[in-house]
């Protein structure tokens, strides 16, 4: 089975990135940006991005999560922290964190380090979530090898009956995780395939290098 694509074709014509109209530090153009694109029509989810790990058997994975938080410190994400994800986090902190966002013809490329959060700022978002959202958190063994769909279906009503009257509280083994980034890398699609690429790179006193790519 094959398919060749080599036809498909596309010319990025939407916007530039100048060193002159961007900012010093790389989180206020990330905002900026970020904003763009919530104020666009027909962008579902601007906070969905792609979190890539080196996993135990010392293979690249990727896998697409929700952004939940962002500040000049970094970017929070949540999940189950003995899942296949956390595990790999917990082993090998290097990360890499990206965002495309095909409607401004714009991709965010983050390299940093992660670690958790403090527990009270993952209690804080777990309470914040439907019930529905709790319960999955605590019925899920996420990354684990099930028998069917029966299986977990069976596990939430059994959970839905023993919290029907009781606080669902956050399970130690699920909570966030901060990517604090050492270079950011924004790229700009533009015609001709020349498209522009800035490079941010934090120094060793936590100021940051801008440099200008080869697309």
């Amino acid at each position: 089975m094959q398919q060749d694509l080599g036809s498909y074709r596309k010319s990025y014509e939407k916007s530039e990135l100048t060193e002159a109209s961007i900012s010093k530090n790389p989180m206020e153009l990330f905002q900026k940006w970020f904003y763009e694109v919530e104020a666009s029509e027909g962008v579902d989810e601007p906070n969905a991005m792609t979190v890539s790990t080196i996993g135990m058997d010392g293979y690249p994975k990727s896998r697409v999560v929700l952004l939940k938080k962002y500040t000049f410190e970094g970017f929070i994400f949540y999940t189950n922290y003995e899942s296949e994800k956390g595990r790999a986090i917990m082993s090998n902190p290097k990360v890499c964190v990206s965002f495309f966002w095909p409607i401004m013809e714009r991709q965010v490329i983050i390299k940093g380090n992660a670690e958790k959060i403090a527990e009270n700022l993952s209690d804080g978002y777990f309470e914040s979530r439907p019930d529905g959202s709790k319960l999955g958190a605590i019925v899920s063994p996420q990354s684990e090898v099930i028998p069917n769909r029966e299986y977990l279906e069976s596990k939430l009503k059994n959970l839905e009956k023993d919290y029907a009257a009781k606080e669902i509280e956050r399970p130690g083994y699920w909570g966030g995780f901060i990517v604090k980034p050492v270079s950011m890398e924004f790229w700009q699609g533009r015609p001709n395939r020349l498209h522009d690429r800035i490079r941010y790179t934090m120094q060793a006193d936590y100021d940051w290098n801008m440099e200008r790519l080869a697309p």
